[in-house]
């Protein structure tokens, strides 16, 4: 089976619930696929192709709604920390991006930008440098990059000052990356963005971000403004990347040593044959 069919075959977020209020019907896309997603009269909602009239499967997860095309060959991610009751649990919005999904996902992973686009929060000069890190593969099939390390001014939303601030990385599933970061008031914590990117055709994609935040020394409304205004400066530097799908033969756009996640990651899509929202190593 190719990998664009398992992704058919894999669950995507394709709607914020919190979106959802007050709506009995609400239209979106996947793979290229139109959907409506249903208020059922008993609760809960169903998802149905437009094209063909017949249910998707579906389900409710993390104040999401997701959907699978195909037959689901694997459960919707499980994230242990969603379940760590002195969490805050934040759906952070739905952003549509004119890109593919492959493209917001590197640029998840990406840390050099943080300085130059993310002046004054996540990065600022002459703190450029992205020092080495690892990146492997898990038993798990998963990319991980480790020991990522950063200056960062307002690492986090209520922060009072600058700090190296430690990153771990995990691609769980093409479309779906998470990172973990040291949060600012409990340092032997970790906070938690998962990024689910919905790719609504091979050019455009939603990105959700779900954040699992611990509560101390901050509260839901903080963190989800925070959240967006760094999305909000990532969606136009996004949107004008040419091209728009993601090139993955190695010699398409020359990397440098800060690029060493965003190199395996291509790879990693490369070795499994993902071809939707990129553009192949042989076009």
């Amino acid at each position: 089976m190719s990998g664009d069919c398992r992704l058919r075959n894999d669950w995507h977020v394709v709607a914020d619930q919190s979106n959802l209020l007050g709506l009995d019907d609400f239209d979106a896309r996947l793979l290229g696929v139109d959907i409506t997603i249903r208020r059922q009269v008993r609760g809960g909602f169903e998802v149905v192709r437009n094209d063909t009239g017949g249910l998707v499967h579906s389900a409710q997860r993390y104040g999401y709604i997701w959907a699978c095309l195909g037959t689901p060959e694997r459960e919707i991610l499980f994230i242990p920390e969603a379940i760590e009751p002195d969490r805050h649990l934040v759906t952070a919005g739905s952003i549509a991006v004119r890109v593919s999904g492959l493209r917001a996902v590197e640029n998840f992973l990406d840390m050099a930008h943080f300085p130059f686009l993310h002046t004054g929060f996540l990065g600022e000069e002459p703190h450029t440098e992205v020092t080495p890190y690892k990146v492997e593969l898990t038993a798990e099939d998963e990319l991980v990059a480790t020991e990522c390390k950063f200056y960062q001014p307002v690492s986090f939303p209520t922060a009072k000052g600058g700090f190296i601030v430690e990153y771990t990385y995990k691609v769980f599933r093409p479309y779906t990356v998470a990172l973990y970061k040291t949060n600012s008031v409990v340092t032997n914590r970790r906070d938690v963005i998962v990024l689910f990117v919905q790719p609504v055709d091979e050019e455009n994609c939603v990105a959700h971000p779900f954040l699992c935040y611990v509560k101390e020394g901050v509260d839901v409304g903080t963190v989800r403004a925070f959240t967006q205004l760094i999305f909000g400066q990532d969606k136009p530097i996004l949107e004008n990347q040419v091209p728009k799908r993601l090139p993955l033969d190695p010699r398409a756009e020359t990397p440098i040593r800060a690029d060493a996640v965003s190199v395996s990651y291509r790879r990693w899509l490369r070795d499994r044959s993902i071809t939707y929202g990129a553009i192949p190593a042989n076009a």
